[in-house]
């Protein structure tokens, strides 16, 4: 049994907190608002992500930051990629210095284009044997209602990477484990630029040959930019990579796909933001995406497509007909 504090008890959040209770642990949820923080101690249920889902009663909430993390031996990390730095900044000097981060975002810190491992070591100073991430196919409904899923954890230090598999294994979520980080938050965060892409195809009317090719050059651009940073190229075929890529890109669940399919629609980016609460990061990411891989001098034509739509510069349609007037060119090319 630890004491893990888990910021923030947004969906993805929340549902991780079950688990780690799920496995034994103390669980402090940090969130925002009071008001969630009353619902979640007062009738063990988070009702603005999960109604009807009773939460484990190793789970409570709090709305002060050092509350969350006195005596915390591990410290989990769910706030928005693109809020992480400046969140991180208030929270540092409070948290325990021996504390493990374990971050759960899938995004690449615009202006920076830093992953969110690096943010972390670059705000608190911690070193790559107190960072991990945790990735896989992972949507946060279907894990808080407890249907089997796997996932990865990863970290620099395997021992470390062992401790946070045995934190996170619960009766119905089977972690495995890696030490190639980079690689499976690279395949985290250009999953969503993919389902991104996939859902703007379903939102335009096409089928099942559109997405799956869609998805298969996603999974071949993504790892051609994790191999030049220095990625393992089997964790992009694995949980942290292709697993993640499928949920993201098949699952109406998919905040992503969903976000991409209105873009197909023709909805604009503004329109879409106006309509919903929760974050869409592919669409906050993908222009760092496109500008990492343009940094590193690879190809990343999904990536350069999405960022445009997003943008509003071309419309969905515009892209789906790039796609085809592309040059032809060998598969491994």
């Amino acid at each position: 049994m630890a004491r893990v504090a888990v910021f923030s008890a947004g969906s993805w959040g929340t549902a991780f907190g079950l688990v780690l209770a799920d496995a034994g642990n103390d669980v402090t949820l940090w969130a925002r608002r009071d008001e969630v923080c009353a619902t979640i101690n007062d009738k063990h249920e988070n009702t603005d992500y999960f109604p009807g889902i009773e939460l484990p009663s190793r789970v409570r909430a709090t709305s002060n930051p050092d509350e969350a993390l006195d005596g915390a031996e591990f410290v989990v990390l769910s706030v928005p990629s693109q809020s992480l730095r400046d969140n991180l900044t208030g929270w540092a000097p409070v948290i325990p210095e021996d504390a493990v981060f374990i971050s759960l975002m899938k995004g690449v810190e615009l202006g920076t284009t830093k992953r969110m491992s690096e943010v972390i070591a670059e705000v608190t100073g911690a070193g790559p044997e107190r960072i991990a991430v945790v990735s896989g196919p992972n949507l946060a409904k279907e894990i808080a209602m407890r249907e089997p899923a796997a996932s990865v954890v990863a970290c620099q230090d395997d021992d470390v990477a062992h401790r946070i598999q045995a934190l996170c294994h619960s009766r119905a979520f089977r972690p495995y484990r890696s030490t190639d980080v980079l690689g499976c938050e690279l395949g985290g965060a250009y999953k969503n630029v993919v389902g991104l892409c996939v859902g703007m195809a379903v939102g335009l009317g096409f089928g099942d040959n559109t997405t799956a090719s869609v998805i298969t050059r996603g999974l071949a651009e993504t790892a051609r930019l994790a191999m030049a940073l220095g990625a393992d190229p089997l964790t992009l075929m694995g949980l942290a990579g292709l697993g993640d890529l499928v949920a993201t890109c098949s699952s109406p669940l998919s905040r992503n796909r969903t976000f991409g399919e209105k873009l197909g629609q023709g909805m604009t980016t503004e329109e879409i933001y106006a309509t919903t609460s929760q974050v869409a990061e592919g669409a906050k990411s993908c222009s760092s995406i496109l500008q990492l891989a343009r940094d590193t001098g690879v190809d990343a034509p999904i990536a350069e497509h999405v960022d445009a739509v997003v943008r509003g510069e071309i419309s969905a349609r515009d892209m789906m007909d790039a796609f085809i007037a592309r040059d032809t060119k060998a598969e491994r090319d």
